[in-house]
């Protein structure tokens, strides 16, 4: 795992994510994001923030040249936190990779992971098991 750290209307936080993306990522911060610290991750054609008209028509042509379909750009901090959740991340855990405060958005992504339940019981099932004694056989063997 690779940390970044953002800061957003929700303060600064560090957030770790996949080592598997820091190509990508670092060729994106290179080409398309403001060199500082503190810049902006996105920029417009002239280095500024860019509207969101501008933004929509470079997000469609992303989705045409990647195949996507109709993805919103919402959808990739929802996959991101569904996966985290999958992954057995807490409620507390998701609050904070989302920046939030209260456990309605972590809760969203939690409910959205099904057959849990079922890993949940083998988890309990195997550490019942390493100390759950074999049965003694007649002679006391």
């Amino acid at each position: 795992m690779i940390a970044g750290e953002f800061s957003m209307a929700a303060g600064v936080r560090t957030v770790a994510f996949p080592a598997s993306l820091v190509p990508e990522v670092t060729q994106h911060l290179t080409e398309h994001a403001e060199a500082d610290r503190t810049g902006l991750v996105f920029i417009g054609a002239r280095g500024g923030v860019p509207r969101r008209n501008n933004f929509r028509r470079i997000w469609l042509r992303t989705l045409t040249s990647t195949g996507l379909g109709d993805v919103h750009f919402h959808d990739l901090r929802h996959t991101g936190n569904t996966l985290a959740a999958t992954g057995g991340a807490t409620t507390r855990e998701l609050m904070q990779r989302m920046g939030h405060s209260s456990v309605r958005a972590a809760l969203v992504y939690q409910h959205l992971v099904n057959g849990r339940d079922h890993q949940i019981a083998d988890y309990v099932d195997g550490q019942i098991k390493k100390v759950k004694q074999p049965p003694r056989g007649p002679s006391g063997t």
